[in-house]
């Protein structure tokens, strides 16, 4: 299954809830401000960096750019462009959205 997150955890508790929730395995995809989880600091009271050891855990590239934190990945996280966007959800027929 692919988990899409694109808020920010201190905007709401939808990566708390899908770090809770999703299975060993499974994928998790950060996107527009949810790859702020996915830094140093962040990703430590985010739950993230434990999550690392049991989800694939992906951050949108053009997303972390934008936000001027691309430099500032935490280890464990991959990174993909649009093109891998895509290809990540063609991968798995389930995913889900998490607001």
């Amino acid at each position: 299954m692919l988990h899409i997150v694109n808020k920010s955890p201190a905007q709401t508790t939808g990566l708390a809830s899908c770090l809770r929730l999703a299975k060993d395995g499974h994928t998790l995809l950060l996107i527009e401000d949810g790859v702020y989880a996915a830094t140093t600091g962040m990703a430590v009271a985010s739950g993230l960096a434990a999550a690392t050891k049991r989800l694939k855990v992906v951050a949108l590239a053009p997303d972390l750019e934008a936000r001027g934190v691309a430099g500032r990945l935490i280890d464990g996280v991959a990174t993909v462009d649009y093109a891998g966007f895509v290809d990540l959800v063609a991968e798995h027929p389930t995913n889900q959205s998490w607001l």
